[in-house]
């Protein structure tokens, strides 16, 4: 069991990731996603782009879209913990609900699943099961 002093320190740690995240998010949209490409470019003639100019900006655009998925998803896991903290299930593996690790909490406050069960998850991960 978690400890109440602890829980409150992984709160606000969950808490401040949050909010570096979707301001991150809130960045790669500005920035990037709800730009046109001639406004991305800085183009203001009529002319088209170059045939490189364009695949360029369609590779940074489409690295931007991964960027913010990933951490959306990263996101929709801090909101879950938290989630969780509020209902008193915190700290609990999803698979086998033994108590997730202390250590394992403070090094990824988002975590589901305890230190056993993710590595069987991620050898099966291996083994395409």
């Amino acid at each position: 069991m978690i400890e109440k002093e602890e829980l409150q320190k992984l709160k606000a740690q969950l808490e401040s990731d949050r909010t570096k995240i979707a301001e991150g998010i809130n960045h790669l949209e500005r920035d990037n996603l709800n730009k046109s490409q001639r406004d991305a470019s800085g183009d203001l003639s009529g002319y088209s782009f170059h045939m490189a100019d364009m695949a360029t900006d369609n590779f940074d655009r489409e690295f931007s879209l991964d960027l913010a998925s990933n951490e959306q998803v990263l996101l929709n896991r801090i909101d879950e913990a938290l989630r969780k903290i509020q209902e008193g299930t915190y700290g609990v593996c999803e698979n086998c609900t033994k108590p997730i690790s202390s250590k394992r909490l403070k090094a990824v406050p988002y975590a589901k699943l305890c230190i056993k069960c993710k590595e069987e998850e991620e050898k099966n991960a291996r083994r395409g099961e």
